[in-house]
């Protein structure tokens, strides 16, 4: 979540060009003379959650449902992959000391050292996914919403990171967390309906400020730090008044969920963005709005502003980070690269390919490229031995597992969960609703993915039996 303060003080970019990030062969900057960053930045193997800057070194830090988050250098060097979490990673802030942290769906929250991509620190959570991520201004500390009903207070300063108090006050899950600009503030939104003011250094909760009834997604601290800007599951967004615990201020609504909201740096703009896919941009002063886009991709996860605050980067649905100039107002233009609509494939007649589309191709591939994926590529998976693709990080449950797959072993992983079928692996749940959904996805992957490779105990045609 952002506040706009000097530490924290997000989105500082230029945009122009194209960036295509290869698993191997690094990326490829094809950019305007006269620009310092792209319009699109190509590399994640999956969904964006979540776009920030840091506003001394110009970096911008995504996010993604492949499990990794990517720093893009301006000056077009090669992107920095950060690979350390068992699941998506759901949000990230820079840390002095050009250091980073992240946090995900795996709980955990993960310190990098952006000079070499290392992980300085794994610190573990509590099984349930952990959504949002925000720094002190003066970097020394990071709060995290976490879905086990509280937040957590870190000290990052120290050496390894010290838990300093569990926030458990709340009766739901913790969407957003915000630090007050002068540091002495740390305030949470949860999905009880409850925005919260807490002692930023002790963790003290001082008081419930507002229950809204709806659960509350998105928050951020207006300069001044007496107001807050929030967005809820309802689709309202609204200005509250930290003292009186009223809203100061309706803004124009979402019709889905809020699920984004950024600060220009020089506090000029505030923009929104939701389930509905529409970005609002709106004079942070008078909330007048100045801008409406509908983003063409679905939910917008992710928005960041340029330092000037005339542009959004904005992240969602595609594996693609985009841009969008605000001012002066440039009409949407068609996108140069194809959008990989998995979600929502409508152009086929085939049920298993429908099924795939939406059941499984976020996490996988069915051609030898994996494309950064957070799964591995499904080429060739037919007489595979769980756990043995050359190159993937695969858990210690799916390396020591006996399962070849077959069309009886994916039936039964449909039929039964990976909870079941293969416990302790990183494999999300995924249920399909009938025996003839089932059926078709399983022949569809047999006609899909490629040759099929001899089981253990076969061997393939012209060569020796299997030793």
């Amino acid at each position: 979540m952002t506040t706009l303060t000097e530490g924290a003080m997000a989105h500082i970019v230029r945009a122009a060009g194209v960036c295509v990030l290869a698993a191997a062969a690094g990326c490829a900057w094809l950019q305007a003379a006269e620009a310092e960053w792209p319009k699109q930045l190509a590399g994640h193997g999956g969904p964006v959650k979540s776009v920030t800057l840091d506003p001394d070194t110009r970096r911008l830090l995504s996010t993604s449902f492949d499990y990794a988050a990517i720093v893009w250098p301006k000056d077009g060097g090669t992107p920095l992959r950060l690979i350390g979490h068992d699941a998506a990673v759901n949000d990230a802030v820079f840390l002095p000391g050009n250091r980073a942290a992240t946090v995900g769906d795996d709980g955990a929250v993960i310190l990098w050292d952006l000079q070499s991509g290392l992980l300085l620190h794994h610190v573990p959570g509590k099984g349930e996914k952990v959504l949002a991520i925000d720094a002190s201004a003066d970097g020394t500390l990071v709060a995290v919403a976490s879905w086990e009903n509280e937040a957590r207070l870190y000290d990052v300063a120290a050496d390894p990171p010290r838990l300093v108090a569990n926030l458990d006050q709340h009766r739901g899950n913790v969407n957003a967390v915000a630090f007050s600009g002068d540091g002495k503030h740390l305030y949470t939104a949860s999905y009880d309906g409850g925005i919260r003011q807490f002692d930023a250094r002790s963790g003290a909760l001082l008081r419930e400020i507002v229950n809204l009834g709806w659960g509350v997604n998105v928050l951020a601290v207006l300069p001044g730090d007496k107001q807050l800007v929030y967005g809820v599951t309802d689709g309202k967004v609204a200005v509250l008044d930290i003292e009186t615990g009223e809203d100061a201020k309706l803004l124009p609504p979402h019709t889905r969920p809020v699920l984004s909201l950024a600060l220009s740096p020089d506090a000029d703009r505030l923009a929104t963005g939701g389930g509905d896919g529409v970005i609002r941009v709106m004079d942070a002063e008078t909330f007048e709005l100045l801008e409406e886009f509908e983003n063409p991709y679905g939910p917008v996860w992710g928005l960041t502003f340029t330092g000037d605050g005339d542009r959004l980067f904005y992240a969602g649905l595609d594996d693609v980070i985009h841009t969008w100039q605000v001012a002066p107002r440039k009409p949407f233009e068609p996108l140069d690269v194809a959008f990989p609509r998995r979600f929502q494939v409508s152009d086929t007649d085939d049920p298993g390919e429908l099924q795939f589309a939406r059941k499984c191709s976020v996490c996988h591939t069915l051609t030898p490229d994996g494309a950064n994926r957070a799964g591995p590529t499904l080429y060739g998976i037919f007489g595979r031995k769980a756990g043995t693709l050359p190159g993937y990080p695969f858990s210690k449950a799916l390396r020591d597992s006996d399962i070849v797959w077959s069309e009886q072993t994916i039936s039964d992983l449909f039929d039964h969960g990976p909870d079941v079928v293969t416990p302790g692996s990183k494999m999300p749940i995924q249920r399909l609703k009938t025996v003839e959904d089932r059926d078709a996805l399983v022949a569809y992957l047999k006609r899909a993915t490629g040759p099929t490779l001899p089981a253990p105990d076969e061997s393939a045609p012209g060569q020796a039996p299997n030793q």
